[in-house]
């Protein structure tokens, strides 16, 4: 139950929220942005504690098959960037 003085509701969003092309995406699309900033945060790492199929609840051998469906591959220059991070 909501209850206020007022006839409207007034909500605010968090700072960066942009309510107009959430609602323009579909399902597979936001699966798809999900999985690559869980990726992305974990620095691609898939399997193990902490990995990204931990994080999303998933066997490592489901995520694997949905980045192949959803078409989410790592960039080489990525994984260049990240050795040579790595070393220094």
């Amino acid at each position: 139950m909501i209850i206020g003085q007022d006839k409207i509701l007034k909500v605010e969003m968090p700072e960066g929220f942009d309510s107009e092309s959430a609602h323009d995406l579909d399902l597979e699309e936001v699966e798809r942005r999900h999985i690559l900033s869980i990726l992305e945060r974990v620095r691609w790492r898939i399997r193990g504690k902490g990995g990204a199929a931990d994080i999303l609840g998933l066997n490592p051998t489901t995520l694997y098959s949905k980045m192949k469906k959803l078409g989410i591959q790592r960039q080489r220059d990525e994984m260049s960037t990240f050795r040579r991070n790595k070393d220094e």
